[in-house]
């Protein structure tokens, strides 16, 4: 059998098209682990972030910087989005509690709209909350200063 020129120039063709192939499939390996990458970097970054805003939130509650209330709700969600498969309800549970209390509470603009009655009973409640479980709240903070 002897190739003719057609035959060299269809193997050619073949060959050429394969290399590109390669090359591109080679050059989108090459951008799915530089996109994975910074995934990872950016996810890296978020959950410092929260763990740092974790940290915060617990020493200015350490030292009574903010209501018990507050810091509850706060660190209650920032807990749940550093990470929604564990169950941070079991490792605070005094903190979840308070935060299970009064996070149907309204807050801000639609708090300053209560009539007056209203807010002080709800003051006077989370107050009543705050101090049911402040000792307990306080010896979690310490474990969450260095989460």
């Amino acid at each position: 059998m002897t190739l003719t020129t057609t035959h060299i120039s269809l193997i050619i063709a073949a060959l050429v098209i394969v290399a590109a192939l390669a090359f591109y499939a080679g050059k989108l390996l090459y951008q799915l682990k530089q996109q994975t990458r910074q995934q990872r970097d950016v996810q890296k970054r978020r959950e410092q972030h929260l763990r740092q805003s974790i940290q915060t939130i617990a020493m200015a509650l350490d030292q009574q910087q903010c209501s018990l209330s507050e810091g509850s709700i706060r660190l209650c969600v920032l807990l749940e989005n550093l990470d929604k498969n564990q169950d941070h309800a079991s490792h605070f549970p005094a903190l979840h509690e308070l935060y299970a209390k009064i996070k149907h509470m309204p807050t801000h603009d639609a708090y300053k709209a209560l009539p007056k009655q209203d807010r002080l009973r709800m003051q006077m409640e989370r107050e009543e909350y705050e101090a049911e479980l402040e000792s307990r709240i306080l010896k979690e903070i310490q474990h969450l200063k260095s989460y």
